[in-house]
């Protein structure tokens, strides 16, 4: 394995870096000085920088029409997720659109690539993908409990769903929604999912969700969302009935692989800011950089982040060269180390800035709340330990 970058991954880096210098970081302060759920101005000045300079739709692999290999978007996702907020959005690399695309360009027909894909694809759009729901344990998909009755020609949708992400923003058109569609089937044939516009006669956004507190609006939200006698046409079914827990699986392995590179950059922001801290803040008479706890936070942060990136960069590698469902191990491991790995080193870069930290002043606290909640995303952390331990036993038991 040989994981120096090749030729077209320093061309789009270098690219990347001058935009996130040139762009991305004086813009931040418009997402957080200005309304939530809907996108500042600057956005759409933004997206049409990235265009110009090849940095669009970067996330999607060869086989689905891209132009990178996984391996070689993961530095790219590595730099945007310095500002995870901003960055992927602006090159239209952003969850749960990113996601949403790969699943139509793997499942869906041509009328609903036309009428859905292609104003993704352009960023005219954006998306929603909706499976989480408030009363069933979602680390579990069996328990989705929305359920998606044929009646003629159409589907009938009831049920409740939420922190279904970029919801509340008005620019989000097309909901994928994930509901039972034969409760007798097992437990792998019961769900299909439907693509339900927005506005629909019977679905009701009821609220936008908080994240730690504060409203995390800058992707347009997570909403709640009833669903009341929703009806959809029989043809808005995203690939065949029952294939929902399939195509979920689909869809999840590489946003997972994809939040992990994130966290990668969201880690590495942090420490750098940590280190510009310690060098530049004197207390008791000497730089924080001269303390021992902070020159050991420090050391172990650069140990952590370099150990995280090769882990993800070999899963990138397995994805490439095995596709995504023999890389399954390397997957959930980085969606287990990911999270807590960024987490650990905000944290200590919060510690560091003392009271600022956790103030808008710094994106630290933007950067911590975001690695905490990706230890519920795609799965929260014990049920991919729980996978990751079940197929190293089997491995392991299986040479014996």
């Amino acid at each position: 394995m040989d994981f120096a970058y090749d030729q077209t991954t320093e061309d789009h880096l270098e690219r990347l870096a001058e935009f996130m210098e040139s762009h991305i970081y004086p813009a931040e302060p418009h997402f957080t000085e200005e309304v939530a759920w809907e996108r500042p101005p600057i956005m759409a000045e933004l997206r049409a920088e990235a265009r110009s300079r090849g940095l669009w739709n970067l996330f999607l692999p060869k086989d689905h029409g891209g132009t990178l290999t996984t391996l070689q978007y993961a530095p790219l996702a590595e730099m945007s997720g310095r500002s995870p907020l901003i960055a992927p959005e602006s090159m239209n690399c952003a969850a749960p659109d990113t996601g949403n695309m790969e699943l139509l360009t793997l499942a869906a027909t041509p009328a609903q690539r036309e009428q859905w894909l292609e104003p993704l694809l352009d960023a005219r759009i954006r998306s929603a993908f909706s499976m989480t729901e408030p009363e069933v344990a979602s680390s579990d998909a069996s328990n989705i409990a929305t359920r998606a009755v044929r009646k003629g020609g159409e589907y009938v949708i009831d049920g409740r769903k939420w922190w279904t992400s970029g919801a509340m923003s008005s620019d989000c058109k097309i909901f994928i929604v994930m509901a039972v569609t034969d409760p007798g089937a097992p437990p792998r044939g019961r769900y299909s999912m439907l693509l339900v516009p927005r506005g629909t006669p019977g679905m009701h956004i009821k609220r936008g969700m908080r994240v730690f507190g504060y409203t995390d609006g800058t992707h347009g939200g997570h909403a709640e969302i009833v669903f009341d006698g929703v009806r959809v046409p029989a043809a808005n079914l995203l690939g065949e009935e029952g294939q929902g827990g399939a195509l979920a699986q689909a869809r999840l392995g590489p946003g997972r692989v994809h939040h992990c590179m994130r966290l990668v950059g969201m880690a590495e922001r942090a420490f750098e800011l940590m280190c510009k801290r310690a060098a530049g803040r004197t207390t008791f008479g000497r730089p924080l950089a001269e303390h021992g706890a902070v020159e050991g936070w420090i050391a172990d942060a650069r140990v952590r982040i370099d150990q995280l990136r090769l882990l993800v960069l070999h899963a990138a590698w397995m994805i490439d060269k095995h596709g995504a469902k023999a890389a399954r191990r390397e997957i959930s491991a980085i969606k287990i180390a990911a999270p807590e790995t960024a987490g650990w080193v905000v944290d200590k870069a919060i510690q560091v800035h003392g009271a600022g930290g956790v103030s808008q002043d710094y994106p630290l606290a933007m950067l911590w709340a975001g690695a905490r909640g990706l230890r519920f995303a795609d799965g929260p952390d014990e049920v991919h330990k729980m996978v990751l331990a079940r197929r190293e036993i089997a491995r392991v038991a299986g040479r014996s």
